[in-house]
């Protein structure tokens, strides 16, 4: 789950994590008192989306009075929001943050997150931070330097302060920073979380460390741990689908296809969409339907795939195990269909545990359905159908 800057920088101010003084606005007239409130110019007036480089989409806008705040938040209130890291349809932007400038001596980029490679905890940072440097990150580019450390803490004396010294700071600016990675660091621990970035991370002429952005994403499987924090996926656009999935039992991800996608396993899910893909067509979304998930939480991630207007057709892949037969999914698939007018053409593959009975709940159902034999043939004639070919 991604939580919105706004919300990323108050869990770490519980971290002693500093940011610029700011205020979520929800209007225009808002962001206007907001800037007033600030009392100092330049603010900021930052979209607050699930997704990152809002700069470089016209996210984030100066403003050098409470009327231009005002101007800059009309402009993106209620506005979808394209970046890289959206989909093309963009997000919609509810509120922003008005937030007071920051004069900064040196910029950085600093991260933790998990090494896939060992599975320990990776904190990295690079010198001259903003636009272009999460890139550099995820390229594992020249230029990052990167430290490897336990979950309880630094592996052996003196190591974050020899990561410090790489960046030729002043001795109590490098001193100050290894201080700051350790909160970071107990902070990412005690969210549960997958990523903390602060981008651009600001040294002040006054020496503090202040997060001018802050990103944070937790560990949905830590969620239970976290009661508190639930309210904040709803927050996030990005997350409402999933969030809304993951309640009833179903990995769930909107893609930007028209074929929409019932499986049950992630591998099987990967593989159809590699499927689709292969075939010519275009998927619609990734499902992996959980082997708790009941008849009635299976139809809910039914209605988010019909509830797509993009869709066209729906193609339904179902190997049926011990834990989670053909005819659970079948009967999902049944009541969500009763339940909304849009009855989307069905093609199936199913094979496994209680096909026979699946077949016959389907009979039952009498849905707009084409059975097929294997994978393959059932991949090709739903591609036929999305392209108007059948």
């Amino acid at each position: 789950m991604q939580v919105l800057e706004c919300d990323a920088k108050k869990l770490l101010s519980r971290h002693a994590i500093a940011s610029p003084p700011g205020i979520v606005a929800a209007t225009p007239e808002e962001a206007e008192a907001a800037a007033t409130r600030l009392g100092r110019e330049p603010v900021f007036v930052k979209a607050q989306i699930g997704a990152g480089d809002r700069m470089s989409a016209g996210g984030i806008r100066a403003a050098h009075s409470a009327a231009e705040a005002k101007v800059a938040a009309r402009a993106l209130l209620g506005r979808k929001l394209v970046t890289s890291q959206t989909s093309p349809d963009g997000l919609v932007v509810d509120k922003v943050l008005v937030e007071r400038g920051i004069a900064a001596k040196r910029e950085f980029y600093l991260a933790v997150s998990i090494d896939p490679s060992s599975a320990t905890v990776m904190i990295t940072a690079a010198d001259n931070g903003e636009v272009g440097v999460e890139q550099r990150a995820a390229k594992q580019s020249a230029g990052l330097e990167r430290l490897l450390v336990h979950t309880k803490g630094e592996r052996g004396p003196g190591e974050i302060a020899e990561f410090c010294g790489r960046f030729s700071l002043p001795a109590d600016a490098a001193e100050s920073l290894g201080e700051l990675i350790m909160r970071l660091h107990r902070a990412f621990i005690e969210l549960d979380a997958g990523l903390i970035e602060i981008n651009p991370l600001a040294l002040t002429d006054a020496g503090e460390w202040v997060a001018i952005d802050a990103k944070l994403a937790i560990d949905d499987n830590a969620m239970f741990r976290h009661p508190d924090l639930a309210e904040l996926g709803r927050d996030a656009e990005t997350d409402y689908v999933e969030l809304h999935a993951q309640r009833h039992q179903i990995n769930f991800v909107q893609m930007a296809g028209d074929i929409g996608a019932v499986v049950n396993g992630a591998g099987l899910g990967l593989a159809t969409l590699d499927m689709i893909r292969a075939a010519g067509g275009t998927p619609a979304n990734f499902m992996d339907i959980r082997t708790t998930a009941r008849s009635l939480d299976i139809a809910q991630g039914v209605n988010l795939v019909l509830d797509n207007p993009r869709t066209k057709v729906v193609l339904v892949n179902v190997f049926g195990g011990g834990m989670q037969p053909c005819d659970t999914i079948i009967e999902g698939l049944g009541i969500a269909y009763r339940r909304r007018r849009r009855m989307l053409p069905v093609v199936l593959r199913v094979t496994g545990n209680n096909e026979d009975l699946a077949r016959l709940r389907l009979a039952n159902f009498n849905l707009p359905s084409t059975e097929c034999p294997d994978m393959w043939q059932a991949v090709t004639r739903a591609v036929a159908i999305a392209q108007g070919r059948a």
